[in-house]
């Protein structure tokens, strides 16, 4: 009983890191685009602060779920 509640645990850890790693991608390729983006349109703003809102998010429940991330 104990065995399938930490095999879903790692699982659904496994897929939120993954998640995470995508998003934080996401944000940084939007920062980069804002950055260099010579005349600002609304909606690189917009995109950037989606994708900074979704990492964001996402962080914060790998806190809440004391995700353990192992540093290379």
């Amino acid at each position: 009983m104990f065995g399938r509640k930490n095999k879903l645990k790692r699982e659904f850890d496994a897929r939120l890191y993954k998640l995470l790693l995508e998003t934080k991608e996401e944000w940084e390729q939007a920062r980069e685009i804002e950055r260099y983006s010579h005349d600002y349109h609304e909606e690189v703003i917009v995109r950037r602060k989606i994708a900074e809102s979704k990492y964001f998010h996402l962080f914060k429940e790998a806190k809440e779920r004391r995700l353990r991330i192992e540093r290379e």
